[in-house]
């Protein structure tokens, strides 16, 4: 199996330095952030989802991808995929993520519904919405011949495999996909690896792969124990991943298996930690 890490997991590293770490470390490939900085978080601390080192907004990408390029070729990395932060109902958004998709070869970018969902508004209302945004969105990325993906995350209308298929099923498989995202469905979305595999079929595009277990945040006066998620390593998370290899090599994916790991620790030690394990479930189960 081939093995990467998205780069939104590498905040204090530029381009460069975050090609030569993954190379170093034996990555075949990167999974790069394309996404602009929040302005309120320019100058602070570097954080995935704040200041980083690796500016690479999407018009910087579109404008000169071969500043992508040149740094995964120069460490015999492949382009994965762009982590973009896109919503499909801002279709100026979807065309500059696509032209960049298509310049520098990535085959997708991620694209995201125009709401998540968080019991306030009914899903049926959301998920229409969904469906003509995407319709809408889709016909610009097929004019640039690359794919959009949906993540299956928590808090989204894309839960778990089913609910991912149902949107996507609406469309092509060539112009749309699903990242299978394995840790977020340890929290919210749970279904059985294999099954979810075998539904998806051709719209599966990309797995996540981070490890989460539940732990206690409360014991209520009745009794109920309030139960919370923290961050652990892949081999101490809830996911069984060694079953969840075996699945899809049973289901023949030929694509990447992208490191997420968003805990306090030093980036190359979870980097190290997180590919030395699954290549050694990737060796077990060949």
């Amino acid at each position: 199996m081939r093995f990467c890490a998205t780069t939104v997991m590498i905040p204090d590293h530029d381009l460069e330095e975050t090609a030569r770490l993954l190379s170093e470390l034996g990555y075949d490939g990167a999974e790069w952030r394309v996404r602009r900085i929040p302005e309120s978080q320019r100058g602070q601390p570097y954080s995935p989802w704040g200041n980083v080192k690796n500016d690479l907004t999407p018009e910087k990408l579109a404008a000169n991808p071969t500043l992508l390029l040149d740094a995964s070729q120069r460490d015999n990395l492949a382009i994965a995929g762009l982590a973009t932060a896109v919503r499909a109902d801002d279709l100026d958004e979807v065309r500059l993520a696509a032209e960049g998709c298509a310049a520098c070869g990535a085959p997708f970018f991620r694209v995201g519904a125009p709401d998540g969902y968080n019991r306030t508004q009914d899903y049926n209302g959301l998920y229409r919405r969904a469906v003509e945004a995407f319709g809408k969105a889709l016909e610009i990325v097929r004019g640039y011949g690359v794919r959009a993906v949906v993540e299956i995350h928590r808090g989204t209308l894309t839960v778990s495999a089913s609910l991912a298929h149902r949107l996507v099923s609406n469309f092509d498989p060539r112009d749309i996909g699903v990242i299978y995202d394995l840790s977020n469905m340890t929290i919210e979305g749970y279904e059985c690896c294999r099954m979810g595999l075998e539904l998806l079929g051709p719209y599966l595009a990309h797995v996540h792969a981070g490890g989460h277990r539940p732990v206690p945040h409360e014991t209520r006066p009745d009794g109920t124990v309030v139960w919370g998620w923290e961050g652990a390593s892949l081999a101490a998370g809830l996911m069984d991943y060694e079953q969840c290899l075996t699945d899809l090599k049973a289901v023949g994916y030929q694509g990447f298996i992208s490191v997420e790991d968003f805990r306090p620790l030093p980036i190359r030690s979870k980097l190290e930690e997180s590919l030395r394990y699954l290549k050694a479930l990737d060796e077990r189960i060949s």
